[in-house]
């Protein structure tokens, strides 16, 4: 089960240290299967190795080992810390960066040909989702377009475009369609849930039967609340 947050634009180098000792002294002090991962910000990266039980990763990436990419952050930079864990696609990247299918393709041949661990985000906008499942699986389908889904290195996560930052988690049900439905094309790929989700209604969806994770936004960002989330989904019978 993987259990993963995502730091945004939020926290510094300082803040993320004193962020990871903490998850990594809990982690050692109470031992979890739980796979758990920690993106934060390219100006708060650290030595990968120094954290023995959490897997450091990026939120973003320019699919080039260096070069005038200003602003961008290379293979370079992430070789440097060790980091071979990518989130890709996420619907910040997509809507409010204007990423296209075509870029978020290319960073994911770029990260399948380096090895890297990927999560591959998916999700549907608002006006989408009110216009049935059909017409939500349709749309998530298009987000696959140029993917190579049998690339054994990558997870789903499937975050709803309303539900990210808005305190709004979708429906359990809803939820589980929607993983139900992709596991029938994944059936080895693990399938996060990502948007709104908190210790209130972490169990209920890590009880989802397709489901094998979550990725955390804002509930993450306090690391003695990141431990409680890890806990809850520890004792989450399947």
């Amino acid at each position: 089960m993987i259990i993963a947050a995502n730091f945004k634009a939020n926290h510094t180098r300082e803040s993320t240290a004193a962020y990871l000792e903490a998850l990594n002294l809990f982690l050692d002090a109470c031992p979890t299967s739980c796979d758990v991962r920690v993106y934060p910000s390219a100006s708060s990266f650290l030595r990968a190795d120094l954290y023995s039980h959490v897997k450091l990763g990026a939120q973003n990436f320019y699919p080039v080992i260096n070069g005038a990419y200003t602003g961008e952050t290379s293979s370079q930079h992430l070789d440097e810390f060790g980091i071979k864990n990518v989130l890709i696609g996420h619907s910040e990247r997509r809507v409010i960066l204007n990423e296209t299918q075509d870029i978020t393709a290319k960073k994911y041949a770029f990260a399948k040909e380096r090895g890297w661990e990927i999560i591959y985000c998916i999700g549907e906008p608002k006006y989408i989702r009110d216009n049935g499942f059909e017409a939500v699986m349709e749309y998530l389908w298009s987000e696959f377009e140029g993917i190579d889904i049998d690339y054994e290195k990558f997870s789903v996560a499937y975050e709803p475009i309303w539900a990210i930052g808005t305190g709004v988690s979708a429906k359990i049900q809803d939820i589980a369609e929607v993983l139900d439905a992709l596991k029938k094309r994944f059936a080895t790929a693990p399938l996060l849930y990502g948007g709104s989700v908190k210790v209130e209604n972490l169990s209920s969806i890590l009880s989802i039967r397709s489901c094998s994770g979550v990725l955390i936004g804002n509930a993450a960002l306090d690391a003695a609340n990141f431990c409680k989330l890890i806990q809850t989904a520890q004792n989450v019978q399947k």
